[in-house]
């Protein structure tokens, strides 16, 4: 990082930076911030409520339509469009038991079905589209209906169709935007007397289920997370008295972060509809396909906060060093940068900050934390002193943190308004998931930034159960590791698996992003994957790669011995890699079972260290 970064002011931003209290009972630490989580809304659509009072021609919002041209929901009019809807819905006898299933991504009607179920205490589920449109087998969308059983499904268009015809039963009535098989998202907004969907908003405790969400199933098939209306009211207070600009100045987002994730549909859309801010629809995607739709809506929508994964942030850069009036546009009233999901690397972090500095004189905060589906999602967040890759902060307001001697770990457990009661339908798994004080087991795994100061805060130490022992007895752990591959081989690596357990040396099998290293061999696009992994230039930056790894190895649980290129995507349908795009580690080792054994004897194309 240059001097004037390094001693560039940050730009004036209202950011909370909480008192902890850190207790340890043997050896078990206990850490909460003193700030008290102050008093909130009981159900979520009080906001919308507010704001259709204080500010019912504001946009709530907007999506770009086949025009071009930006269509707009004004608070006032969501709460008119939600009471009708809400209405509607009540005719099919939804509930808990027989809840609305959302299959399509983002979009105007999604957001209208969403407000409408959560006013009128109906249970809804925004399901992964890529469970219908890329998986073969729909097998994690059979198992999420069955688990459901829902009431009411609805979808886009008849994209779906194929999906529903072979996991939904036959009698549930169907609703699409357009579409020939079901009823028409039309027929729900004809003016009714909303009086019954009042009423039933007026009987709603915090207690009541909002929605379920389902789990990744980044270890086993995706588990229905119970979500309620305290969760969410709860995660909205805590997020705003960590940031308090949200109250400031009404935020305005441009998001694409899909809905059925905890950090798009929980996180993103909450925090615009708690403090009466502003959401874009972003139908762009940090894809090479689709990237430029985020571009235009960047190049129109000048957003105060940008919320996005580590690639997005890779993307988004580039374009900002070479497009001055993207710039101008992108940094008119930006007071706040986010990331989640996964690390970002410190080049694109410290690109970020130089291009800032020299656009606005003045950095721009990058925010990070901890926190997921379970937790509503956020538990802490990175307003600690530290500024660093793998930081995760402090426990937000309310979020009491448990820190558990796990496998020479420490493993993160949380306790608050914000977790949730248990897994829908799975009484054993549920009983699992807590400790006997009420913690939630995260399964995630932390360290003190500093053990002889605790109030630095934490940094993230990877997933407990990836870790493994060499054949040596030596413990890898997994997570550290991973993450130092796939920031060290930015922009190269999509993600990787650490091989192997029970061997005696460490490999890597190394996803690639195919676009980059097609960019990197200089090869067209007709080369097939076989010729661009095979490159000189491909297979040269690898064996840099293992170099630059192995300069920071201390012996055998970190020296690694080879690399491979996998030339075979990992399959949504083996369980090998999540709808969110991250990698199964335990499942790639199972599928790919005979690979990983020919690599060890020398068999197959890999990079020796």
């Amino acid at each position: 990082m240059n001097r004037s970064t390094q001693t560039a002011p940050w730009r004036a931003v209202n950011i909370g930076h909480p008192h902890v209290q850190v207790d340890e009972v043997q050896g078990v630490l206990h850490m909460r911030a003193l700030e008290p989580l102050q008093a909130h809304p009981q159900r979520l659509m009080e906001r919308l409520l507010h704001w259709a009072d204080v500010r019912p021609q504001q946009t709530f919002v907007a999506r770009r339509g086949a025009d071009g041209q930006w269509q707009r929901i004004s608070y006032a009019d969501m709460l008119a469009r939600t009471r009708v809807i809400a209405t509607h819905l009540l005719g099919f006898d939804l509930s808990a038991e027989r809840p609305l299933v959302i299959l399509s991504g983002n979009d105007l009607e999604h957001l209208q079905l969403t407000c409408a179920a959560l006013y009128a205490g109906i249970p809804y589920c925004p399901v992964s589209p890529a469970y219908s449109l890329v998986s073969k087998d729909y097998g994690k969308l059979r198992h999420i209906i069955d688990t459901l059983t829902p009431g009411l499904v609805f979808a886009a268009d008849d994209s779906f169709a194929a999906a529903i015809a072979a996991v939904v039963p036959a009698e549930v009535p169907l609703v699409f935007t357009q579409g020939h098989a079901g009823q028409s998202f039309s027929e729900l907004l004809p003016e009714v007397d909303t009086a019954p969907a009042d009423l039933a908003f007026e009987r709603l405790t915090a207690d009541c289920i909002a929605k379920f969400l389902f789990t990744s199933g980044s270890t086993k098939m995706p588990k229905g997370v119970v979500t309620t209306q305290r969760m969410l009211c709860a995660n909205q207070q805590m997020l705003l008295q960590t940031f308090p600009e949200f109250a400031d100045q009404p935020p305005v987002l441009v998001d694409w972060l899909p809905w059925n994730h905890t950090f798009g549909g929980s996180h993103n859309v909450g925090i615009v509809l708690y403090n009466g801010g502003t959401l874009y629809i972003d139908d762009g995607k940090p894809t090479p396909q689709l990237f430029g739709e985020t571009l235009r809506n960047l190049g129109e929508i000048s957003p105060t906060a940008y919320l996005t994964v580590p690639k997005g942030w890779e993307e988004l850069v580039t374009q900002l060093e070479q497009d001055g009036e993207l710039r101008e546009r992108f940094f008119a009233r930006m007071k706040l940068f986010f990331f989640a999901g996964a690390g970002l690397s410190q080049s694109v972090w410290d690109r970020l900050e130089r291009v800032a500095v020299q656009h606005c004189g003045e950095r721009i905060r990058m925010m990070a934390g901890l926190g997921m589906t379970e937790t509503a999602p956020s538990c802490t967040f990175t307003t600690g002193p530290l500024s660093v890759a793998g930081y995760v902060g402090l426990p937000a307001p309310g979020c009491e943190v448990k820190l558990v001697p796990c496998d020479g770990k420490l493993e993160v457990r949380f306790r608050g308004p914000h977790v949730m009661p248990g897994y829908w339908r799975s009484p054993q798994q549920s009983r699992e998931a807590f400790d006997e004080q009420g913690f939630y087991c995260s399964g995630d795994a932390v360290r003190l930034a500093d053990p002889g100061n605790p109030q630095l805060g934490l940094m993230f130490d990877g997933r407990i159960a990836e870790d493994f022992k060499l054949s040596s007895g030596v413990f890898v752990s997994v997570g550290p590791l991973r993450t130092r591959v796939v920031l060290e081989g930015a922009p190269y690596v999509h993600d990787v698996v650490v091989l192997g357990p029970d061997r005696e040396r460490l490999g890597l099998l190394i996803f690639p992003r195919l676009d980059e290293c097609r960019q990197l061999a200089g090869l067209g696009a007709n080369a097939n994957v076989a010729q661009v992994l095979n490159a000189g230039p491909v297979q040269a930056w690898l064996a840099e790669l293992l170099g630059r790894l192995n300069l920071q190895a201390t012996g055998s649980a970190s020296r690694i011995d080879w690399a491979s290129l996998a030339h075979e995507p990992p399959s949504i349908d083996r369980g090998e890699i999540t709808d969110k795009g991250s990698i199964n580690q335990r499942q790639v080792l199972q599928c790919r079972a005979a690979l990983i054994d020919g690599l060890y004897q020398g068999e197959g194309e890999r990079v020796l260290a």
